[in-house]
């Protein structure tokens, strides 16, 4: 306890220490999201400072309110300061409740956290570098040509709104980052945006434009594949148990409307779903259903979720916690479509006002599920069983306090992001390997719903997933052409599909770290963000334990990491293994030859000398320090 509260006064200094006027920093960080705080500490272990304007009294963004089930597909693939981070909340519960503990176990070695507990994670790491990182929160930047100030090409000050006192303030820096979900600042400095979805004609990619998709099966019916304006819907993730000790009712909300969830009911008699399986359901076996369910039974229709599972796709937390998102088998869960697709663009007074309506719509729709009288009594019987985590926002009633912004603009930076960069070149294969790689990721192309229910349609429109492989992501993502000292490490460059892969949190976390990494270098070499040597920042990533490029056989603790990750990139080892100990075979050794344009001589011979013994050789040759 007393380490905590040491904690909490240490950053309480630091938010106390501007409290108005004008101070410049190396870093301007705009957003205290976990993109935005890892860009902080990267750059404060480089020696340079740093303040994060944080809009709220919170930091953290989602994985500090709700997101507690870690969105990665191969836990390996990104490491660096996100690694850290779930190592240390894999830490916390060992030492909090024991290594053999329910906590302990339940946490999956620290990819899933109660939202307080990754508060206190964030909160610690900030803390250890409380004399470079200065987090001021309350602090709201609107994206105004007035409360920007550039000058050739560069951006000189910016102009925030302090909420508490009503004043404004300014604040310059040598390097911007844009940390906002949103992508205000980016959009103030005037760089070129998108929102909305492009069509299957601009890319090529699987799921692009207007989509019909039964979950976990095929395209269907009304699918145009065209271009529009549709933004994917946002919700909040919610921390529900059923822990009768901590569990607090869901109220009816002031402005509740029965008429939105009415549609509801006729779902669960009938168990109609969204999932492949009920393509091959009959009227016959709904009607069935419906005698089952009114004799006391669940459903029994292939795909059907039942009772709270019929709102919300469950991930259990420890401590009897749950991640509680949008359920992907249903016609209507805690999205909200269509009515979030003004939000990249508008003003924090429309932003506030939509978050307020997306709370009580969640709450009402959970409430309709545990009272309304036209439910069968079983199944609100069951859904009344959980409730919001009562030690959990605790000044919020106890309700997440970030809305879930899964895309807001998209920048045009110097790479555009597509689905081709996440998906293998061949079967078996890995997608294209990025020179410039800042980090590997891996998550499906996977967006949810922009429109609500459509009558005689197999699901939401542009509720989808297709499979990815781990990736790279070039540098060039987060880079500006139009503005020199500006990274944008969360709304990055991409289409409405490759920007589905790469929103996830520890992307835009390890993406974060190079930005705070590329903006001290930039600093240190007295260049544009666009001429940051990239090997210089790959050796910095690689020196704290980022991962470039994955590999089935190497660990960011093995001795050969460093290695492996630079050879790798460059096109040495394009396999997933880097088989290390396997001799070079003759086809390898030539394309090492004609890669690296020197004569080996004697020192390698094919069949004898080692892969790594090959590569360190090569290395030494290339390298440049």
């Amino acid at each position: 306890m007393k380490k905590r509260l040491t904690t909490l006064c240490v950053l309480f200094l630091c938010c106390s220490l501007f409290a108005g006027g004008q101070d410049s920093f190396d870093l301007v960080i705009v957003g205290g999201n976990p993109g935005g705080l890892m860009a902080a500490v990267a750059a404060a272990r480089l020696g340079k400072r740093s303040v994060v304007l944080e809009r709220t009294r919170h930091i953290g963004g989602l994985p500090a309110n709700g997101l507690g089930a870690t969105d990665i597909a191969t836990r390996a693939a990104t490491t660096g300061l996100f690694r850290e981070f779930t190592d240390r909340v894999k830490q916390y519960y060992t030492d909090t409740y024991g290594a053999d503990s329910e906590q302990a176990a339940v946490c999956s070695d620290g990819y899933h956290f109660e939202p307080s507990v990754a508060a206190r994670v964030f909160d610690d790491m900030l803390a250890e570098h409380a004399g470079k990182v200065t987090v001021l929160r309350m602090r709201q930047f609107d994206a105004e040509n007035e409360n920007i100030v550039l000058r050739n090409n560069r951006i000189e000050k910016i102009r925030i709104l302090n909420r508490e006192t009503g004043g404004m303030e300014e604040y310059t820096g040598k390097v911007f980052i844009d940390a906002t979900y949103e992508g205000d600042l980016g959009a103030a400095a005037n760089v070129p945006f998108r929102t909305g979805r492009e069509g299957k004609e601009a890319f090529n990619e699987p799921g692009a434009g207007r989509v019909y998709k039964y979950w976990n099966g095929s395209e269907a019916a009304g699918s145009t594949f065209r271009a529009d304006n549709a933004v994917q819907s946002y919700n909040y993730r919610l921390c529900l148990t059923n822990n009768p000790k901590n569990r607090v009712t869901i109220k009816k909300p002031a402005n509740y409307n029965r008429e939105e969830f009415t549609s509801l009911v006729e779902d669960v008699w009938t168990g109609r779903n969204t999932n492949i399986l009920f393509r091959d359901v009959t009227p016959a076996m709904m009607e069935e259903n419906r005698r089952h369910i009114k004799a006391g039974n669940p459903s029994m229709i292939p795909g059907d979720r039942w009772a709270i599972h019929k709102l919300v796709n469950i991930v259990h937390l420890p401590n009897q916690k749950t991640d509680a998102n949008n359920q992907h088998d249903a016609f209507i869960s805690t999205d909200l479509p269509e009515e979030n697709w003004p939000w990249p663009t508008s003003s924090w007074e429309w932003r506030d006002r939509f978050a307020i309506r997306l709370r009580e719509y969640i709450e009402g729709l959970c409430w309709f599920a545990q009272n309304d009288p036209e439910l069968p009594a079983n199944f609100r019987k069951e859904a009344k069983e959980w409730g919001l985590a009562k030690d959990e926002y605790t000044d919020n009633g106890h309700f997440p306090r970030q809305v879930y912004v899964r895309e807001g603009r998209r920048f045009e930076g110097l790479y555009f992001f597509t689905a081709s960069d996440a998906i293998p070149v061949q079967i078996g294969l890995r997608p294209p390997i990025h020179q410039s790689s800042i980090t590997a990721g891996h998550y499906a192309l996977d967006s949810h719903a922009v429109r609500k229910r459509e009558a005689g349609r197999a699901h939401l429109d542009g509720f989808i997933s297709y499979p990815a492989a781990v990736y790279t992501v070039p540098y060039g993502v987060m880079v500006s052409d139009e503005i020199d000292n500006l990274l944008f490490p969360v709304p990055v460059s991409g289409s409405h599909i490759g920007f589905s892969t790469l929103r996830m949190e520890p992307c835009w976390m390890a993406l974060g770290q190079a930005a705070g990494i590329a903006a001290s270098v930039a600093i240190d070499e007295q260049v544009n963000i666009q001429n940051v040597p990239l090997s210089q920042l790959q050796d910095i990533l690689i020196r704290q334990k980022a991962t470039l490029m994955y590999f089935r056989d190497i660990e960011p603790a093995s001795p050969h990491f460093p290695l492996v990750q630079y050879m790798g990139v460059r096109g040495y080892i394009p396999g997933w293994e880097a088989k290390l100990q396997d001799p070079v075979d003759n086809e390898t050794l030539t394309q090492w030859q004609q890669l690296s344009k020197q004569s080996f001589g004697e020192h390698i011979e094919a069949g004898k000398t080692t892969r790594l013994e090959a590569l360190l050789f090569i290395h030494t040759k290339i390298h440049k320090d």
